[in-house]
């Protein structure tokens, strides 16, 4: 029996969405949850990976349990809360078929990466937006986003040492909003490589600095060198904000329910 959790976290105390010998992550403490509730083993997917310091604002997870389950779906997420540090949330849980697999049903995501840019730092913000103290050129900003939008081959945006073979992606949407102090960096893509959020998003506030001419990053992007691209952001502005899927089961579920 397989269970779909929507939830979001704050990233800052894991090291990220996978289990990791050396330190706590997500996919860890939801399988020590939902083992207390299941009361036996469970095996736990997620949607995607995301590395320490990262965090959610909608985060997929199936949870396989192996036993008849008397627990309502409309229970799960109280029960599971009530295991999990207040830094993690279940906000909803749908059955789905046994043969679901949530990594074939994700066909994009989107990330929104925060920079509070205020005069000074912002304490609610610490470890939850890059604090960036210059003052940014947006409209610099903005022309270089749609620079980035559609099918390119991205190798030039992912970390170094990365082995993936197949560096083609697809980004539907690259937009830079400001609100007030806060700017709001919004990725869409059918896939991303590793890092390559961050990186995007260094290399935008390199194009702000100067330090990357406008007209050179058609060029950045076709050539595929990954030092010719910016900086890589560091991980605390960086949310995963949506998932979509192959089919949009969470509101089918909710027009049902």
């Amino acid at each position: 029996m397989k269970h779909l959790l929507v939830l979001s976290y704050l990233g800052t105390h894991y090291c990220g969405f996978q289990v990791q010998p050396n330190g706590e992550t997500i996919q860890g403490a939801l399988g020590r949850a939902a083992e207390r509730i299941f009361a036996s083993p469970c095996l736990v997917t997620g949607c995607s990976r995301t590395d320490s310091g990262v965090h959610a604002n909608e985060y997929l997870a199936v949870i396989e349990e192996h036993g008849a389950s008397r627990i309502p779906d409309s229970a799960v997420p109280r029960a599971m809360n009530t295991y999990l540090a207040s830094d993690i949330s279940v906000q909803k849980s749908i059955r789905v078929p046994d043969d679901f697999s949530i990594r074939r049903k994700v066909v994009g995501k989107e990330y929104v990466y925060l920079i509070w840019n205020g005069e000074t730092r912002n304490p609610f913000l610490s470890d939850r937006a890059l604090y960036y103290f210059r003052k940014p050129n947006l409209e610099r900003m903005q022309a270089a986003a749609k620079m980035f939008i559609g099918k390119h081959d991205f190798r030039a945006f992912m970390a170094s040492g990365s082995d993936i073979a197949d560096t083609v992606r697809t980004i539907t949407d690259l937009r830079v909003e400001s609100e007030a102090s806060l700017i709001k960096i919004y990725v869409s893509a059918d896939g991303f490589l590793y890092n390559m959020v961050r990186i995007i998003v260094g290399t935008l506030l390199e194009v702000s600095e100067g330090r990357i001419p406008l007209h050179k990053l058609p060029y950045i992007i076709e050539g595929g060198d990954r030092e010719d691209a910016g900086r890589t952001a560091p991980p605390e502005g960086l949310y995963l904000n949506r998932v979509f899927l192959e089919k949009d089961i969470l509101s089918e579920e909710a027009s049902t329910s």
